[in-house]
């Protein structure tokens, strides 16, 4: 903790210095007091609280859309081989496409409102899950499967028996991970035809440039995100104890 608390004391110290010192122009870089500057005039002039909210229900929405869809598909891909021989070439395919290439589809197909940053987010999010749970479903001990089957246990009591206890806590880190993933997603859906959000505002504030805000917005980003990633590994490590032991 102190390791970390120290590089970004030494990282505020490193950039102070560049901008205080007149070593970077501040039309490029805006210095750490005008960034809390204009943070404090984006809170309390801007309605900035709306569109950390805006952001926060985008990512939440596509993220839990697409866990729905991939934990289910995830766990039959790892359970089932032909499954897996069927879905298996196309989610391997599918997760190395970048979220933002579809935007443009998108918006023709959802136009330019709510569903189309959703979709954005749920793209970039359901085939990274999918293939993971699979492969975690798919490691689960042999001898477990075996024993559940001599002792008289018929696939969906393997699935709901032994399977799913078995890789329910690999499966929260997943998408602990991925949740991770979402945020960069729902930036690059706000940074077109967006009329709120973090994304929006950096926007907004990239042709001002006024630097000072763009920061903000990112730091803001990085807080939240580092916030939700703890809240998530909290609840993992309360719902999975024998994780831990």
């Amino acid at each position: 903790m102190a390791f970390g608390l120290t590089f970004f004391v030494l990282f505020v110290a490193l950039w102070s210095w560049a901008t205080f010192g007149g070593h970077v122009s501040k039309t490029f870089l805006a210095n750490p007091l005008t960034m809390v500057q204009e943070g404090y005039d984006l809170l309390a002039k801007q309605g900035f609280l709306f569109d950390i909210g805006m952001t926060i229900w985008r990512v939440v929405g596509g993220f839990a859309l697409a866990a729905i869809i991939a934990v289910p598909l995830g766990v039959l891909m790892g359970a089932y081989k032909p499954v897996e021989a069927f879905l298996e070439p196309f989610v391997s395919f599918a997760r190395y496409l970048p979220a933002s290439a579809f935007i443009p589809l998108l918006i023709l197909w959802a136009g330019i409102g709510e569903l189309q940053k959703l979709l954005v987010i749920f793209i970039g999010s359901v085939f990274q899950v999918i293939l993971m749970v699979a492969v975690t479903v798919g490691a689960t001990r042999r001898d477990l499967v075996e024993a559940a089957y001599t002792l008289g246990a018929k696939d969906r009591g393997i699935i709901r028996r032994v399977l799913l206890p078995s890789s329910a806590p690999e499966i929260a880190e997943i998408l602990r991970l991925v949740l991770g993933w979402a945020w960069t997603y729902v930036i690059v859906a706000e940074l077109i035809g967006s009329s709120s959000g973090i994304g929006h505002m950096i926007t907004d504030s990239q042709a001002l440039l006024n630097t000072g805000q763009i920061i903000f917005g990112i730091i803001v980003i990085g807080l939240i995100g580092l916030v939700s990633d703890f809240l998530f590994k909290a609840f993992n490590a309360w719902l999975f104890p024998w994780k831990l032991a």
